[in-house]
Order: structure tokens, then sequence, then C-alpha cells
């Protein structure tokens, strides 16, 4: 490694990291301001609101917003450099514009390996910290307000609820519907189903329950019974846009796996947090790409052309994101498609610019 890599390299990294600790900074005294109020009216304790709340925020605020801090700080310390005639002075030594670009991609490397292991693996179990302190301090207990709730909880296997109430586990006016094909093969209708904690199972209460086979119906009855059935009071007293933060990859594919297994319809949201999980971590090349061969141009407006610019690109880049996701959980769009399509047009975009870049 020349000197020359080594230099571009702690000049990223050095201004990735410092830009992250000054904006984290800011981030932490506005949300403390914020919520300083909710700390004191439900007696958080300090050591509590330091270790389980803020230094488990950190992290995930920082992974979220990793790919804007790496194309600032490239624009930043590249457009100073070009401004400074240093990337003139590089270029004019016979080295090439691809091989000045190689330091900033090992930095991006870096960068996009670390988001990768945080986002798959030590994130998730800080949320579960982060979410667990909020709901406690912060946050109402989340209430389950859906009304008349319908599941399918395996393939041809049904259930429906009036509602659901979180607090004592109790489902009311439920049902459980088998089919095989289009035909219905039992159904077990009660008043209420009651979750059993120390039994794991629930208690199903003033019961019916009706089996047919082709024209003969079996019809029993009964006050209460103990059963298992193939879902958990979690699945209705969880707020389902937490669960995903608090899946690792390995748990967040197992759930993907199970909700496929049980013909679930609600499983694209979760496909897109795992197909997220590179996408974002490969965005960081694209927009070091992009970000070198903007500001690799010295320019009447300088670096707060440049920044001006940059910002542009990367908010246009997480707008458009965001559209793909929505028309993938809202439309028929593909999830995968629907992750990648902003890397897929914005690479075009990096080599577009990089071809147009000083050499």
């Amino acid at each position: 490694m020349k000197k020359l890599d080594i230099y571009i390299i702690r000049k990223f990294l050095g201004t990735f990291f410092f830009s992250m600790v000054l904006i984290l900074s800011i981030v932490i005294v506005f949300d403390l301001s914020e919520r300083l109020e909710k700390f004191i009216e439900n007696s958080a304790p300090v050591n509590a609101i330091v270790f389980d709340y803020y230094l488990n925020f950190v992290p995930y605020f920082a992974n979220v917003f990793s790919s804007l801090f790496t194309f600032i700080s490239v624009i930043f310390f590249t457009s100073k450099m070009a401004y400074n005639s240093e990337i003139i002075a590089i270029l004019s030594t016979g080295t090439s514009f691809r091989r000045m670009v190689r330091p900033y991609m090992i930095s991006a490397g870096v960068i996009a390996t670390l988001s990768l292991l945080l986002t798959a693996f030590i994130i998730p179990n800080a949320n579960k910290k982060r979410i667990e302190f909020s709901e406690k301090y912060i946050w109402k207990t989340f209430q389950n307000r859906e009304k008349n709730i319908h599941r399918q909880v395996a393939p041809g296997s049904y259930i429906y609820m009036s509602s659901f109430s979180v607090g004592p586990k109790i489902g009311y006016d439920f049902s459980y519907e088998n089919f095989r094909g289009d035909t219905l093969i039992n159904k077990l209708n009660a008043r209420l189903i009651e979750w059993d904690e120390k039994k794991g199972k629930w208690t199903i209460k003033d019961w019916t329950y009706r089996e047919f086979d082709g024209m003969k119906e079996t019809y029993t009855t009964g006050r209460q019974i103990d059963t298992l059935l193939n879902f958990t009071p979690a699945e209705f007293s969880e707020d389902p846009k937490k669960i995903k933060e608090r899946l690792t990859l390995p748990e967040l594919n197992e759930y993907i796996d199970r909700q496929k297994l049980r013909g679930s319809s609600n499983v694209v949201e979760f496909q897109i947090e795992k197909y997220r999980i590179f996408s974002n971590a490969f965005a960081t090349f694209i927009l070091t790409l992009i970000g070198v061969s903007i500001a690799s141009r010295k320019i009447r407006g300088g670096m707060g052309f440049h920044l001006g610019l940059g910002l542009l690109i990367s908010f246009s880049y997480i707008l458009f994101m965001q559209f793909s996701t929505v028309f993938a959980t809202n439309g028929n769009m593909n999830p995968l498609l629907a992750v990648w399509i902003p890397n897929i047009l914005y690479a075009f975009v990096a080599f577009f610019v990089y071809r147009t870049a000083p050499k």
C-alpha cells in the first residue's frame, strides 16, 4: 500500500467517523431535550437511560444514515483536495484516476463490511434493549386496536378474533377453520381464548367444534379446554414495525420461512428488510464512486457546490429507495427487484460520472 493510499484512506475514514460523531452528538442533545420530560415523568434510571437507551440508539441511528455520512464525507474531503490542487498534483505524477479511486473503494469496503455486520447481527440485539426501554419509559404500552382480526396460521388454516386484548392476552369471538382445497374440514368456535403463561398453552372457553365429512357433520361442545395452537400471543402483542428491528439475519430468515410455510401474505416487508441489509452495504460503493467523481473537479463554487449537489443526489437516492419499497409492499413488484432498483440505476449514474471525471 503506497503513501497515496494511506493518505486518502486516513482522510476518508477520519472525515467519516468525525462527521458521524459530530452529527450524533447533536442528535443525542436534541433527542434528550425532547424526551427528558418523559424520562423524569416515568422515573427512568440514569443508568438505564445511558446504557439501555443511548448506548443502543447510537449504532442504530449511525447505521441508518451511514450511506449519507459516507457520501458527504467523500464530497467534503475530496472537494477540499481539489480546491487545494491536490487532485491535479496526484494526476500530474502519472497516477491514473482509476488508480486514485482505489483507496476510496478500500475505505468504502471497510464501511460497507462494518455496516453489514452491524445490521445483520449486532444492531438487532441492541434494538431489543432500546425498544424494551422505550416501551417502558417513553412510549405507551402497545395496544392492539385491530378489529375483526383474520390470520392465516398454516396452509389451509385460518383464525378469526373480533379483538385481542394485549394485557391479559385474551382473544374474543374466536374461530379456527381448516380447509382442504376449497372444502371446509373442521371449525372451532369459542367465546374467548386466553394464554396460560405457566402451561404455555391456550385455554379455550365456551367452545364448539364441528367436523365435516361430506354430508356428515360431527358436533362437540364444552366449557373449557387447554390446547396448543400454531400461533402465540406475541404475534398480536407487538407492533409489527418493531418486530423487524429486533431480528438478526438468521432470525429474519427463520421468520420469513415460517411465514411462508403458513402461507402468510404478510412476508414482503420482512423480505425487503432482508434484501436491504445487503443493498445498503453495496450502496456505499456506488455513492463513494459518485462522490469522488463529482468532487474531484475543481470548479467555480468549490466545496459549497459539491456539497449541494451531493446532498441532492443522496436525498434523491433515499427518496427513490422509499418509493420502490412502497411499490413492493403495496403493489406486485418483486421485493428483491424493488430493493435493488435504486442501486442498479445509480450504478449507471456512477459509471457515467466516473467516465466523465478528470483524467
